[in-house]
């Protein structure tokens, strides 16, 4: 039996065992609230290990962690390092991480051999996640994928659904641009650095970086609805948040050359555009 291990069961870890869950027997799950959820079993976690999550790693042969690390660090690891590195498994060891983690190129192409620069705060938490998952693969002899994200998007997450709700924004900085992807694309990533015993990072990105009116403008253009009316960064950031400003802050064009040669061909959405018009098309706004 191959069972898979999801600590922290959020939006891509949800959408990878929607799509790809049926490659293994078992699937488990945390959650803080520990609500079911289908296809998976549920252990609740708020930072104090069960003896249903200790048998969990034990048993699993992939683990997949998603959540991202607070004050304290990563939170799995934290609570949960001693007995991860004493798991008697050796599969596959899959982080998702951000391109945060890069912090600013003003603009400029970066891809994986570019050098861990960022000075936010959560971005250097992000760092420290990263190296230690490494750390761990490399203390047990396990694969490890480091998956680093752009700008998540996918069903009930996304700019048609923001330009329906009247919610979207169009703010706009000069020469500013953001990489974004697919959370269907982020599965299948997840699915082929299992699949081969990925170990090292991979940018996770589209094929197009744009600038950040572009998918809400085409969203609104798809939906027969006016796009918003642009409002310069200067304006908006008046009343950002912390967290808000530190994304802004950063401007960088992500390559992916790394992934298309995980995936073996092309993005299922090589940009925005081929992911907001399939999403209309199926009805998954």
């Amino acid at each position: 039996m191959t069972t898979l291990l999801c600590l922290g069961y959020g939006y891509c870890a949800e959408r990878f065992v929607a799509l790809h869950g049926d490659m293994f027997d078992r699937r488990i799950g945390t959650s803080r609230s520990g609500r079911p959820a289908e296809g998976i079993e549920i252990i609740p976690f708020d930072g104090a290990p069960s003896p249903a999550l200790l048998e969990a790693i034990a048993s699993a042969d992939v683990i997949l962690t998603s959540a991202a690390p607070g004050e304290a660090g990563d939170p799995f690891l934290s609570s949960l390092g001693e007995t991860l590195q004493a798991a008697p498994q050796n599969g596959s060891l899959v982080y998702l991480s951000t391109i945060g983690v890069y912090g600013d190129s003003g603009g400029e192409w970066i891809d994986e051999s570019t050098p861990l620069a960022t000075t936010s705060p959560r971005g250097k938490r992000r760092i420290a996640a990263e190296a230690g998952w490494q750390a761990l693969g490399e203390a047990t002899g396990r694969p490890v994928a480091i998956l680093r994200l752009g700008g998540i998007y996918g069903p009930g997450r996304n700019a048609l659904r923001d330009a329906k709700d009247g919610t979207a924004r169009c703010i706009v900085r000069e020469g500013q641009v953001f990489n974004r992807i697919h959370v269907d694309d982020i599965a299948r990533a997840i699915h082929a650095a299992i699949a081969s015993g990925f170990n090292g990072a991979v940018n996770v990105v589209d094929d197009v970086p744009s600038v950040s009116c572009a998918p809400v403008q085409f969203a609104a253009e798809l939906l027969g609805l006016p796009a918003p009316t642009p409002v310069p960064f200067e304006e908006a950031a008046r009343s950002m948040s912390a967290m808000a400003l530190s994304f802004w802050s950063d401007n960088r064009r992500v390559r992916n050359d790394r992934l298309h040669a995980l995936l073996d061909g092309a993005l299922t959405y090589p940009s925005y555009r081929e992911g907001l018009a399939g999403l209309l098309e199926r009805g998954e706004i």
